[in-house]
């Protein structure tokens, strides 16, 4: 799950797809990095916590780090979570970019819609439940897609 500091949405999307994956009993390792690396080591902001933990999901041990081109050699699926992190993970992986491999999370659930997840960060609370809302459906999805798949999603 990548944006683009790691420290709102991919922590969030990490924890939400992590958690539905435990409950379906899948083996899958899931993480998160952002495109910009401006807060690498921090832990995910605050209203990213208080809204995973309303829903009964701790991300408070998470610590952002930046995306490399050698996930792309790690990690089976790459989700972005909007277009502009889908352009920035082109350009970090450069020759390692597998088109295969990446996708924008909304299109686990709307198929080929191409929607970006807004990025929560400049508002207020409720912009935090919404993207939770918008990558909880998602990853319901996702798992209905991949659950007998065995992969390993970034």
């Amino acid at each position: 799950m990548v944006c683009l500091g790691n420290i709102c949405r991919s922590p969030l999307a990490e924890g939400i797809l992590q958690e539905k994956a435990f409950k379906a009993g899948l083996n899958w390792s899931v993480e998160s990095a952002g495109t910009n690396g401006y807060h690498n080591g921090e832990p995910p902001h605050r209203l990213s916590q208080k809204v995973a933990r309303m829903n009964g999901i701790d991300i408070s041990q998470q610590r952002s780090r930046k995306l490399i081109p050698e996930d792309f050699e790690i990690y089976d699926k790459i989700y972005a979570l909007a277009e502009d992190v889908l352009y920035d993970l082109r350009r970090i992986a450069k020759n390692k970019f597998d088109p295969t491999k990446v996708d924008l999370l909304m299109n686990e659930r709307y198929p080929g819609s191409n929607m970006d997840i807004p990025d929560p960060w400049y508002g207020e609370e409720p912009g935090y439940h919404e993207v939770f809302k918008m990558m909880d459906e998602a990853c319901d999805a996702l798992i209905s897609k991949y659950a007998n798949a065995g992969m390993t999603t970034s």
